[in-house]
């Protein structure tokens, strides 16, 4: 066989991009851990010295990391100074969490999903599944840490206003079950907002229910906020206004038997907010950055927690419009639209 040895050159450097980029996810949460880029942000330009003396960290350390951030891009060099500095974008992206482009938490999540390895590789074998309680504890904050940006900055402002009356409804008190709800980052965001309205956070993971409800404390809402240790085909109510999933309707093991319960426990009216990954109907349209970090995360923990319960159809976190529309139509909702969207999520609205 004839090998292309540009295109071979291609492939290598590829891979030297990936296998950098490997190396760097560590060191991203770091420097997130440690204040590396905080400080940058709010004291820059520096040394590695200057750096290291503000950080409590030492400087032979701090140098080298400086060194692998600004070889990244991450981390911006004035080499006549020999300074560092973070400029506007990178300090949006590194330095600020609540910045919808914040992205730290994106790295932990990889980093602790990638802990599953030795049993996924297993279950490649066997087609068994791994649970999402299967995982490292550190990967429960890591998702909470990296979608919460997302939503502080599009949930109450952008997607309950683009459901139809939605808004409205909440706004003199309606009834809220977030499915899927984790930490309860959403829960919380959305009875900050709308002080009339009561809310149920649901999900099975007991630990990421037991600290949903410490978030709810620390913000003042858990005197209207409820959390209840539950699946999306078992959880308890009836009548509410709105029932909103995020990112999590595609990790069901049974999507059009979660529908069919959500639909159970509407208003004759209500509406079901399902927010997922951006994704196109297309493979061939998501082989691209987005879809490559979506179909990988999705193999490591979207995929095989499906597979861990009735598997009935896994629609992985790149299902597209189509996948996720099929599944609630068959779960019984007659109407279905996309409402909103983000670079980075796609929002629907499906009603009975």
């Amino acid at each position: 066989m004839t090998l292309d040895e540009e295109r071979l050159n291609q492939h290598v450097q590829t891979a030297l991009t990936d296998f950098g980029a490997t190396a760097h996810a560590p060191l991203v949460v770091i420097g997130d851990k440690l204040g590396l880029y905080e400080t940058l942000a709010d004291a820059g330009p520096l040394t590695s010295a200057g750096l290291a003396k503000k950080t409590a960290t030492v400087e032979r350390y701090v140098r080298e990391w400086l060194r692998s951030q600004a070889a990244g891009g991450y981390v911006t060099y004035d080499p006549e100074t020999d300074r560092y500095s973070l400029t506007p974008e990178q300090a949006a992206l590194l330095a600020d969490e609540n910045s919808p482009a914040f992205m730290v938490g994106n790295f932990q999540v990889a980093m602790s999903a990638a802990r599953i390895e030795p049993q996924l590789a297993e279950a490649f074998r066997t087609g068994e599944g791994v649970g999402y309680h299967e995982h490292e504890a550190g990967l429960f904050h890591a998702i909470e840490y990296s979608w919460r940006p997302q939503y502080a900055a599009n949930l109450v402002d952008n997607w309950i206003p683009a459901l139809d009356g939605v808004d409205a409804a909440l706004e003199t008190g309606g009834r809220v079950a977030d499915v899927g709800c984790g930490h309860g980052a959403s829960t919380v965001l959305m009875a900050e907002a709308y002080p009339e309205s009561t809310f149920v956070g649901i999900d099975y993971h007991e630990p990421s229910i037991e600290a949903a409800r410490e978030r709810a404390e620390e913000a003042g809402v858990a005197n209207r906020v409820d959390f209840e240790v539950a699946t999306a085909k078992s959880y308890d109510g009836t009548d509410y206004d709105l029932v909103a999933t995020f990112d999590a309707f595609h990790d069901m093991g049974d999507p059009v038997g979660a529908a069919a319960h959500v639909r159970e426990t509407l208003t004759d009216d209500g509406t079901w907010m399902i927010v997922e990954l951006f994704a196109n109907d297309r493979v061939e349209d998501n082989l691209n950055p987005m879809g490559r970090a979506a179909y990988s995360i999705s193999t490591l923990i979207c995929t095989p927690c499906a597979l861990n319960q009735e598997a009935e159809r896994v629609l992985g976190a790149q299902a597209g419009e189509e996948g996720i529309r099929e599944a609630v139509t068959d779960g019984g909702f007659t109407r279905f639209r996309r409402a909103a969207e983000t670079p980075l999520n796609l929002v629907f609205e499906a009603k009975p």
